[in-house]
């Protein structure tokens, strides 16, 4: 028999109160982060894509709570290969990147910054959707501000592409350009 996570995971849909209500479960149920984790770097789970959805809620309103997953984080992101599982660990990336740049933030070990950028570098010239190359963006144009190099790659990366795209990345690619060349 299922046990009631795993239902209620199954049960949820890209709808964000659904994802809220599923979000809000696991947080209401600290015991069960783990679980709900190991389901959604699970990439043979039937579910993964579904937890992840929820799970980036659930870093956007107590990131902390995520910082003993981020080595496993860190190797799972690379492997991600379904769109709808790489949106929401994209914005787990900006979140992170966000968070590490912040005084009382988390702080993300050298090693960590390191496979966060080449994942997100490699997101970016990969055929990916618009809301995961933008917010992949993003969270480089922060991790920058560390790394003087990752500015001028994605600098690069981002002109050669933009012609490529559609209109709503060619903006956000224009608003990035503007603070690049500042």
């Amino acid at each position: 028999m299922k046990n009631e996570l795993v239902s209620k995971i199954d049960q949820s849909t890209a709808h964000r109160k659904s994802r809220e209500q599923l979000s809000n479960y696991v947080l209401r149920r600290l015991e069960l982060l783990l679980e709900f984790i190991q389901i959604a770097f699970d990439t043979s789970h039937k579910n993964h894509v579904k937890a992840f959805w929820s799970l980036e809620l659930v870093c956007e309103k107590k990131l902390k709570l995520f910082v003993p997953y981020l080595d496993q984080f860190c190797e799972v992101l690379p492997k991600l290969k379904d769109d709808s599982a790489i949106r929401p660990a994209t914005k787990i990336c900006l979140f992170l990147a966000k968070s590490n740049h912040r005084k009382n933030g988390i702080s993300l070990t050298h090693e960590q910054e390191h496979s966060l950028i080449e994942a997100l570098l490699d997101r970016l010239i990969q055929d990916e959707k618009v809301a995961a190359k933008v917010y992949a963006m993003r969270a480089l144009f922060v991790l920058g501000r560390k790394y003087n190099w990752v500015h001028d790659e994605l600098k690069t990366i981002i002109e050669q592409d933009y012609a490529n795209h559609s209109a709503a990345y060619q903006a956000a690619t224009r608003n990035l350009l503007k603070k690049l060349h500042k």
